[in-house]
């Protein structure tokens, strides 16, 4: 018998009469809730409130009872693409201990310098890794493999993948490594292979679709919030203090938003997802100064993308195929320097970038744990013949979703939803800028 759901209804201590202050947040309706209509399912698994299979749903993550791979004839390889993120000795800790330990794999490669390692004409040698000599990885940040940016001939990938008979790989990277992993698994296809690729979706700017978050992604706000009180700290102690920061996130605010939120004190918040300009009564340089003059300080946190509009760029790309942002960070402390000089006014602006340090830290213990679970999973979909997938946690659940899914589009801050929403109540800067 089916135990009857719990009662999950709330008291309330009567009917509420009177309108909510809230009904503008920083100029724009505020998202109000209803108690009948906006509800969270209790279940997050098939078949447990009546739930059909037809309803869109993920394979959940796990050790499977019958495998693919015998693991005494198996081998698997590990690579590291893409910038550096925390938790990526983590993971690559995680699969070998996962694969050696629990399965019984004794040959696992470490690839060198990203997909470059993965092409033999480069001459990185490949490392054997054995838990012996990943036991202390996760007290470092970095990958001890390394990390390239950039396309390599899927061709000779794969001509390494067959000489060197592995037989599993796992890629770690963001939304260019994984669009590189969905090709690798084409032409293994093509080529009637039986090797199982699966990717664990890194990337500092938690930007993959369809996850609940990115691992590192605790980590590098927690350590972007230190600069976060820095800047508060040196704005607060001079005439018309302007602490500017500048964050990672090239098409996603969620560090810039997070830090914020996590560091209190901050004024300003610029994101890729909201455009602001600069100029007239509601512009950003405005706004400034009419915070300086009702507080004397304010503290700008701005994600690496916002405001691309505002400078002069081209459309030129990096190794990775990305476009070539402007630096917003610099042009931002140079418009607000001359507006403030034009005026006659003294202005003491600090500006600190600390995209180096945040990226480069260690793992905290929380991103420790997931990457542990994250890794896990990874081994237990390959050893089962999983392919052309990645590993996430969605809804609080471990699940697989296929590349496909994901590399087609990126995760975004919704200026309609409720985290923004929390930002403008934190900042109390105006929701719209121009």
């Amino acid at each position: 018998m089916t135990p009857a759901p719990p009662d999950t209804s709330i008291p309330t201590l009567g009917p509420c009469l009177f309108p909510s202050p809230l009904h503008r947040i920083g100029g724009v309706d505020a998202p109000f809730k209803t108690d009948a209509a906006d509800r969270i399912l209790y279940h997050s698994h098939l078949l447990e409130d009546g739930r059909d299979a037809s309803t869109p749903s993920y394979e959940e993550a796990g050790a499977r009872e019958r495998i693919y791979f015998d693991p005494a004839r198996t081998t698997a390889g590990i690579v590291t693409c893409g910038g550096l993120c925390p938790g990526l000795n983590d993971i690559i800790r995680g699969l070998v201990n996962q694969c050696n330990q629990q399965y019984g794999i004794s040959r696992v490669y470490g690839f060198r310098y990203g997909y470059e390692g993965l092409v033999q004409r480069y001459g990185h040698t490949p490392l054997m890794l054995k838990p012996s000599s990943v036991e202390q990885a996760h007290h470092f940040g970095g990958t001890l493999l390394g990390s390239s940016r950039g396309q390599q001939d899927i061709g000779e990938m794969v001509d390494t993948l067959e000489d060197m008979k592995v037989d599993i790989l796992f890629v770690i990277g963001g939304d260019g490594t994984l669009r590189g992993a969905a090709e690798i698994v084409k032409e293994i296809e093509r080529r009637g292979l039986k090797k199982a690729v699966v990717g664990i979706p890194k990337t500092i700017d938690n930007d993959i679709r369809y996850l609940d978050k990115s691992f590192g992604f605790e980590t590098a706000f927690a350590a972007a919030v230190q600069a976060v009180k820095c800047a508060y700290v040196e704005a607060t102690g001079t005439v018309n203090g302007v602490g500017l920061v500048k964050l990672m996130g090239r098409d996603s605010g969620f560090i810039a938003c997070y830090a914020a939120l996590a560091g209190s004190n901050v004024d300003f918040v610029l994101i890729p997802e909201v455009a602001f300009e600069l100029e007239g009564d509601g512009g950003l340089l405005e706004s400034l100064r009419y915070r300086l003059n009702k507080r004397g300080s304010a503290v700008v946190v701005v994600a690496e993308g916002a405001g691309q509009h505002l400078m002069q760029t081209n459309s030129a790309t990096d190794a990775s195929g990305n476009q070539r942002y402007g630096d917003i960070g610099l042009f931002l402390k140079d418009r607000i320097n001359t507006f403030f000089k034009e005026r006659r006014t003294e202005v003491n602006l600090k500006y600190i970038d600390p995209s180096y340090i945040v990226r480069s830290v260690p793992a905290n213990a929380a991103d420790n744990v997931y990457c542990s679970r994250l890794a896990q999973s990874a081994v237990h979909a390959a050893m089962a013949g999983k392919t052309g997938m990645l590993v996430g946690r969605w809804h609080g659940s471990f699940v697989h979703l296929p590349l496909e899914l994901v590399i087609h589009g990126r995760r975004k801050v919704d200026a309609t939803q409720e985290l923004w929403r929390s930002v403008l109540e934190c900042t109390g800067q105006p929701a719209l800028m121009r």
